[in-house]
Order: C-alpha cells, then structure tokens, then sequence
C-alpha cells in the first residue's frame, strides 16, 4: 500500500494511503492512526462482564424485557448460547466474523460461555477469547402461573343428542383441542392454552384460556363429528379498567347417530348404514344399496332403531347368487343358507361377504371404503 505522505498522530510514523469515504459517508476518525496504534485499542468483541437468564422452570420460556419468549431451547445450555449470542457485538469494521463457543457447565445455575472470535480488520486477521459467566434463575412465566392457578375463560362441554359421547369421541375431542393450541403457539401466541380436558359421565368438558379458542374448537368439533353448539356467557368479575369480564360455556351437541353405525328408520325400506352426520343424516341402504337421506320434516335425524355398527359385521361364505335382487350365504351363528337381499355394492366374485344379523334380519354391510360411499 503506498504511504499517504501523512504522519500518525501518536507515535509519527508513516501511515499507509487509505480509501477516501463515499460522498455522504463520515470520515473514520481513527484513519488516521497507524496500523500498530490502531490495533492498541481495538476489540473485536464488546461483551458483557454477566449475563443473568430468568427461565420459566415449567415451559422453558426466557424472560427478556417486559415479555416471556418461548425459544424453543432443549437445555439451559441452549438458552446460555442464545442469550450470549444476542448479548455480544462485535465490532462493525470486522469482515468475515467466524465465531465459536465452548460452555462449562460450573454448577447447576451457572455456565460459563468461552466465546473465539476471529475477522479480518484493516487486512488483518484478528483474533480474540472472551469468557461470559451465564447466571440462570428459574421463575414462572405469566402464562404457566394461569394455568397453574386454573384459570380459563372458555369451556367446551360436549355432549350427544339422545345418547352420551363413545370414549373415542371424547377422546378426539380432546386431542382437537391440544392440537389447535399447539398450532397458536407455533404462531407465537403464548395466550393459547388447555387448562384442563377431562372425560365425565355424560361426555367431556375442555376449559381453554380465551373465548376465542373455545369458539374455534366448538366449531371445529361440529366439523369433524356434525352436530351443533350454542355458547351462554356467564358475567364473573371486572378488570383493573372496569371492563365487565365473562366466561363463556359452549355446550355442543354431538348428533343422535354417529358416523359408521347401523339404523333402521322403520319407514319399509330396511336398515342404513350411516354415511354422514353433517347436516341431515345420510346413509346407505343395506338391502338396495341405494342412497338414503333424512327428509326434512325428520329434521336432521329420523327416529329409529339401532341395530349395531359397521365393525359389528362379519364374514361369511356365498353359497350362491339366486337372481338379481337375492343371493344366498350362509347364517353366521347356524350356518343354515339364508337367502337375503342383494344391494348394489354387492361384487359378484365375492366368495365371502360381511353381514349384520339384527332384529330387522341378515344383511349384507358394505365395506367402509365402498364406492357407493
């Protein structure tokens, strides 16, 4: 580099010809040092002499400023390298920053975070160690305190129509609910949370932190499982500003039939198996095949007979296919042929099939993925 014919203003040697800044740019006050001076009092790192951490001891959450943070840390030794990260600065002429960090776990509240630090400044690799002692103290965020503390502004009770919720539902019900807080949390809503989803005698009640979340499970459940839900909104205290707090309680009603099961409307036509329970029920004939749909002055479901569910079926042997309205197979608790009803899912290479014997009689139950489905 040629010399710029300038003197260094603490030790008089030559100082090398530097770039002149861009037009607008300010003018580095230190350019006029030399390398050797300049280095004297240069750090690559500005690093702090302590960093204290407070970690929510039940959700790993880190509290910074006024607000809790979820950063998914699987350790505290994550949370160390992440608060140092953010801490440290280093120095804004250093190109190709490369950095490192080696944790020493002193005792069970503090780790000590040896930090390399390497750059290019003025041409000059330049390479510097800092060591940060991370103090972490456990507490509990707001959001765990509430939840701890039980609290809740929405409960979901789910019930049935004329009968009580299968485990299964109840079951579903609930495993909706954590998914549907888990996917506000991915989100950044530390709002979000179950308080408590239990199964009771008529069914099962899911209380959640806000009204908001109780609104999209009800509506959620009355997607996957039909039905319908009202919400009564209960007055329970006032806030600091003497806004009127409520609590609101979502009753949904699952519907009087579930999907899968076999009924028989006793209107002359045999059983259905059910198809669908989203608006009026709909179904399958067992003995036609034909499509059956709850008329509407039934509302959305007829009154009927239950005669068992799809699962409830089982195998037997076709003896032989009579015509095209009947085919024989062989009675499953008397092995006695039997000649019942021929529906239109019926395949006719089938050499087993499965049956219902109900009340109404022995019909042929389609598979669930049947076609006519």
């Amino acid at each position: 580099m040629s010399k710029s014919g300038e003197f260094c203003p603490r030790c008089g040697d030559d100082v090398p010809k530097r770039p002149e800044p861009l037009p607008g740019e300010p003018r580095d006050r230190d350019a006029a040092l030399c390398d050797a001076c300049y280095f004297e009092d240069f750090d690559l790192v500005d690093a702090p002499e302590r960093i204290e951490v407070l970690v929510c001891s039940r959700c790993g959450a880190v509290h910074r400023g006024n607000r809790w943070v979820d950063v998914g840390a699987k350790d505290y030794t994550d949370v160390a390298v992440d608060e140092v990260a953010e801490a440290l600065g280093v120095h804004l002429k250093a190109e190709q920053v490369q950095w490192g960090v080696e944790p020493e776990q002193v005792d069970q509240n503090t780790i000590r975070m040896h930090c390399t630090f390497s750059g290019l400044v003025r041409g000059t690799h330049v390479e510097e160690t800092v060591t940060v002692p991370v103090k972490v103290s456990r507490g509990t965020c707001k959001r765990c305190g509430r939840i701890s503390g039980g609290a809740y502004a929405g409960e979901v009770q789910v019930r049935a129509a004329e009968r009580e919720p299968t485990k299964d539902e109840c079951d579903r019900a609930m495993e909706i609910a954590h998914e549907m807080v888990e996917e506000r949390e991915a989100d950044g809503d530390r709002d979000a949370f179950v308080t408590e989803a239990k199964e009771v005698k008529d069914g099962a009640d899911i209380q959640l932190s806000t009204n908001k979340l109780g609104r999209m499970l009800s509506k959620r459940l009355v997607e996957e499982f039909g039905g319908s839900f009202e919400e009564y909104a209960t007055l329970v205290t006032e806030d600091s500003d003497g806004n009127e707090v409520y609590r609101v309680t979502f009753a949904v009603r699952l519907p009087r039939y579930r999907q899968g099961e076999i009924i028989d409307p006793e209107d002359g036509d045999g059983p259905v198996v059910v198809t669908s329970v989203r608006g009026n029920l709909k179904g399958t004939r067992l003995a036609s095949g034909e499509r059956y749909e709850a008329r509407f002055d039934e509302g959305d479901a007829p009154d009927a007979l239950r005669l068992g569910e799809r699962d409830d079926a089982v195998e037997t042997t076709v003896v032989a296919v009579e015509d095209e309205h009947a085919v024989q197979v062989l009675d499953p608790e008397t092995f006695e042929t039997k000649s019942i009803p021929r529906p239109d899912f019926f395949d006719t290479d089938a050499q087993q099939v499965r049956v219902l014997k109900s009340r109404s009689g022995l019909h042929m139950v389609p598979d669930a993925e049947s076609k006519r489905e």
